[in-house]
């Protein structure tokens, strides 16, 4: 569908066309820019982490580092499996997102009842960061609820946890 298209020119020469299967006209790139369900949501992921970031930061924690930390409190002690059906993340981004929190000493893993099964726990230091940022969580998330509208903030959240479980299938 979107590829490269190789020809060989008169002169022999190799001719390369990029542009295959993509939208030509400006008209359909201006509907993909302005339609397209992923870069819509994709844009405003990165506006309302670049916020919850900012704001999380004198705590020490990234947003994302702050949503699994409360993930594993929730389900504690975890297992990747749980983690990642909660987060809807694939159990090697899970992962990769899990090292350094172990590496600060906020999380420790270790085999689970199964050898099979590896778990996770908040340690007293990942508690302690959790209660720091909370505050700053709070803080964060009443600016977005002031700024969108409680309502609107209410049918945003309950639509969007309705189209992961639409999307997913489930």
């Amino acid at each position: 569908m979107f590829g490269v298209d190789y020809c060989l020119g008169l002169t022999g020469s190799l001719c390369v066309y990029t542009l295959s299967g993509m939208a030509r006209s400006q008209n359909e790139l201006d509907i993909l820019s302005q339609e397209c369900a992923c870069a819509t949501l994709r844009k405003t992921s990165r506006t309302l982490t670049r916020m919850y970031d900012d704001a999380l930061k004198p705590s020490g924690l990234l947003a994302t580092q702050y949503i699994v930390l409360v993930a594993i409190q929730k389900d504690q002690p975890a297992t990747i499996g749980q983690l990642a059906e909660t987060l809807v993340m694939d159990r090697t981004t899970l992962t990769r997102n899990l090292k350094p929190l172990e590496k600060s000493g906020l999380i420790v893993s270790g085999t689970g009842e199964d050898q099979r099964t590896h778990v996770v726990s908040l340690t007293l230091k990942g508690k302690t960061a959790m209660e720091k940022a909370f505050p700053l969580w709070r803080k964060v998330q009443g600016h977005v609820a002031t700024t969108l509208g409680p309502k609107r903030l209410a049918h945003l959240l309950s639509d969007l946890k309705e189209a992961v479980v639409l999307l997913r299938g489930n």
